[in-house]
């Protein structure tokens, strides 16, 4: 029973090394240049004014998000970014503006500082190691996003939005029952839409 049970947890971990090293090949004028693809292209659905839009300070080669949220901020939307707290519960989220401090959190991770304001979501751009064509996503295996994901949507609408290169793309996610789907991932070559309208 234990080795059936490990066997997804393995093929994630497998998966995940061979995904962070494919992205950490990539260019860093492949990484802008992407980045600036999914800037231009916007959001898969109505940016409605003052929504709150939270997206992340890129780390480990991961897709800048920072153009798409700059334009986004441009058009009306007010930005948050996450905060870790600890394993198993959900990120907490404070607003952030272009030009605030980031201060480094214990786990290296630019974060706002603790006086900015709690705010809740109405879109999250997520970030990620891989990703498959039914919406399945692998993280770095703490399942932070899983826990917040499920968080929120069990409290109202939010939109999950992935963000990466589409060399990202993998056959299949060996998905666990408690993985969330995301609703749309962009990359610099386009759409992909999972949530059913």
């Amino acid at each position: 029973m234990s080795d059936l049970s490990a066997a997804p947890s393995d093929a994630k971990t497998a998966l995940r090394a061979a995904a962070l090293a494919r992205r950490s090949a990539l260019s860093q004028g492949d990484r802008s240049a992407a980045a600036a693809a999914i800037a231009a292209r916007g959001l898969p659905v109505p940016l409605p004014d003052g929504a709150i839009v939270a997206g992340y300070a890129p780390i480990r080669g991961e897709l800048d998000p920072l153009p798409l949220m700059h334009t986004l901020a441009a058009h009306g939307a007010r930005l948050a970014l996450p905060v870790v707290t600890r394993q198993g519960t959900p990120l907490v989220f404070r607003a952030w503006r272009e030009g605030d401090a980031l201060p480094r959190s214990a786990l290296g991770i630019r974060e706002p500082s603790s006086d900015a304001p709690e705010v809740t979501p109405d879109i999250v751009l997520v970030p990620l190691a891989a990703f498959d064509a039914s919406g399945h996503r692998i993280g770095y295996g703490a399942g932070h996003y899983d826990c917040t994901l499920e968080y929120l949507r069990a409290r109202g609408l939010v939109v999950a939005i992935g963000l990466a290169f589409a060399m990202q793309q993998i056959p299949a996610v060996p998905a666990a029952a408690h993985d969330v789907v995301l609703d749309y991932v962009l990359t610099e070559q386009g759409l992909l839409t999972f949530r059913s309208r």
